[in-house]
């Protein structure tokens, strides 16, 4: 009897062990998670000002173009 109670105690201690471990896991996943996330939309927003200013980098070398054949050169 006493080597089942002895089996079932430390069961539950492994078992609360394993739970405490896992939590903390996950809390440490879901910082790092959400720091990657941080980055991207960070890293997207970059992405995004840099075609904005190829686009208007393309308008400008049109206008600048058109200026130049109308004045001849």
């Amino acid at each position: 009897m006493e080597s089942i109670a002895v089996a079932l105690i430390g069961s539950v201690v492994t078992l609360v062990g394993v739970i405490v471990s896992n939590s903390r896991s996950r809390a440490v996943m879901e910082l790092k998670i959400d720091e990657l996330t941080r980055r991207v939309e960070k890293h997207n927003c970059l992405i995004e000002r840099t075609y904005k200013l190829e686009q208007d980098m393309a308008v400008v070398r049109r206008d600048v173009d058109a200026l130049k054949e109308r004045s001849g050169t």
